[in-house]
């Protein structure tokens, strides 16, 4: 057990194989990630705020909706398919932070008219968007890429970097100086990943897409930054990858494991709020220590 978890919650050092049908449940997995936040301590940093998060219903964006509710924002979380998930954040957020709303949006980020309604939505019910994390992801992996179908790239970059233009240009007409966009990237658009070509190539565009709209919103007080996750223990990982991938996840970093998603939460608050005040156009990396795409 790591000394810096709580004694009741001990971090699993090694995560097995399980079977996980897409889109992959949170609330039906074996082994569940470490994102109901009983580890995070709370400092108000984003009090008053208002932020809306996609593919916010399990694993990190969970995690992220969670903290920002006990940092002392309203949250609107959109998602795509598990509804069961999804009420199972919105009822952390009431046990975490009583007295803070959150809003649940069924929708997809892949249709500019849908990101459109889900900011006016957030807006008109929730009062502001100040914060918009983009975290909606796709993936599945393939051995060989030139097996991998159109169908899968076009869903993945639809998913992955065109769903998060979409929502920064729906949410940039409702902010102001002083908020902030955070988008999630990848280790793997840093390193790459054999079996993730088509993913990989998302993340990397999400990344320069992170520095290019910094520079240009700069000027307005808007910031734009990036987390780049490691190997983080999430749903979309037995439910996408191969059972050969799964088991052992995360042992090739340098810490020797996987990260959970609670341990991202720290990088998205200090994004997103005052502290990061001078920081934008950033990728910021919590990745364990992981520094290639082996694995």
């Amino acid at each position: 057990m790591s000394h810096h978890a709580a004694p009741h919650e001990p971090r699993p050092t090694k995560v097995h194989a399980e079977p996980l049908p897409y889109p992959g449940s949170q609330e039906r997995m074996q082994q569940q990630p470490d994102s109901d936040l009983s580890n995070y301590r709370p400092a108000n940093k984003l009090s008053g705020k208002v932020a809306l998060l996609t593919g916010a219903d399990s694993g990190i964006g969970r995690a992220v909706a969670i903290g920002f509710a006990m940092e002392g924002a309203d949250v609107a979380i959109l998602y795509n398919e598990s509804d069961e998930d999804a009420e199972a954040t919105k009822k952390l957020i009431a046990e975490k932070a009583p007295g803070r709303r959150c809003l649940l949006i069924k929708s997809d980020v892949r249709a500019p008219d849908a990101c459109r309604a889900a900011v006016r939505r957030t807006h008109d019910e929730l009062g502001a968007v100040n914060i918009l994390v983009n975290n909606a992801a796709y993936q599945k992996e393939y051995a060989k890429f030139e097996s991998v179908p159109a169908d899968n790239v076009r869903r993945t970059f639809d998913t992955n970097i065109l769903g998060y233009l979409w929502m920064a240009q729906a949410a940039l007409p409702f902010m102001q100086e002083g908020d902030a966009i955070v988008n999630t990237g990848s280790i793997t658009g840093l390193a790459g990943s054999p079996g993730l070509i088509d993913y990989s190539a998302t993340k990397g565009a999400i990344h320069a897409f992170t520095k290019s709209l910094a520079l240009q919103l700069g000027a307005r007080g808007i910031r734009v930054n990036c987390v780049a996750p490691g190997p983080i223990w999430t749903p979309l990982i037995p439910a996408t990858l191969d059972k050969s991938h799964v088991e052992g996840f995360g042992k090739d970093t340098a810490l020797g494991r996987p990260g959970q998603p609670e341990e991202l939460v720290g990088a998205f608050v200090l994004l997103a709020g005052p502290d990061g005040s001078y920081i934008t156009g950033a990728i910021l990396e919590v990745t364990g220590g992981k520094l290639s795409s082996e694995g």
